[in-house]
């Protein structure tokens, strides 16, 4: 079993608990469900520069704990503080020891468009995002139908939500609908094994005009990287495990954000 597969088979009983906990109407009882959102897709087309989504994130499959001295609070503030264009939020509790409770606290200080980072596979996980104030969701093709992806897209815009959209092969364009898919996440991180090309991302951005919002993520963390995507059409970028690891995640993302600017 792939590492995917193991993730998707403990989302498939959270979301059973969801069901039996939540009904589609009680996420509307949540104080942050009719808060308008911060418009994550103009935080990642600022001209000039490759603009960056800073990620919270605990740890991860492959690497183990990445920040002993986690604190998703203190975090977001250096992220905010540093001049982040949006942050996502890693909610998954077994795999990545994230928590939905994350999302909310940092919403309630956000000052920039806040993205839930989850295995979406119901559209509860959608309603639950926007009760806890996230402002877009992650989809990922490799692990939903293409028919999924259409009606999950739809619930999001009902609910004032943005979508990123992320794939890691050509073989996966074929589900996206180009009017209502317009931000493209690039995983150059291999879901089955958790390896990482960031050549992934000249592959397949190439495939996109620059009307589509292309995002690298995975596998990002010097001066050369950001100089090799400012090759291709790569709008922004996500990143977490550089910062998570770093000795002061606000100087290390101040030095990040200078990377990401072109020169005049």
């Amino acid at each position: 079993m792939t590492i995917l597969q193991n993730i998707l088979d403990v989302k498939k009983n959270e979301v059973k608990e969801l069901h039996q906990k939540y009904s589609r109407a009680s996420f509307t009882d949540f104080e942050m469900f009719a808060c308008d959102k911060l418009d994550f897709n103009a935080a990642l087309r600022k001209k000039r520069k490759i603009n960056v989504i800073a990620e919270v994130k605990q740890a991860s499959p492959s690497k183990g704990i990445l920040n002993n001295n986690f604190n998703h609070l203190k975090i977001a503030e250096n992220y905010f503080r540093a001049g982040a264009d949006a942050v996502s939020v890693l909610t998954d509790k077994v795999f990545f020891k994230g928590d939905i409770s994350y999302l909310k606290e940092i919403a309630e200080i956000k000052t920039v468009p806040l993205l839930r980072k989850d295995f979406i596979i119901d559209e509860f996980q959608i309603l639950e995002a926007k009760a806890h104030g996230a402002d877009a969701v992650l989809l990922i093709a490799e692990a939903i139908s293409k028919d999924q992806i259409k009606d999950f897209t739809a619930v999001a815009k009902e609910n004032d939500l943005d979508v990123l959209l992320e794939i890691h092969s050509a073989d996966q364009i074929e589900k996206i609908d180009f009017i209502n898919n317009r931000i493209i996440g690039i995983n150059n991180r291999n879901l089955d094994n958790f390896q990482v090309d960031i050549k992934k991302t000249k592959e397949l951005a190439k495939l996109f005009n620059e009307e589509m919002t292309v995002v690298s993520e995975s596998g990002i963390s010097s001066k050369g990287d950001l100089d090799f995507l400012k090759t291709t059409n790569t709008r922004a970028v996500l990143v977490g495990e550089h910062f998570m690891k770093s000795y002061s995640i606000e100087e290390s993302l101040s030095e990040f954000i200078e990377w990401c600017q072109f020169a005049n």
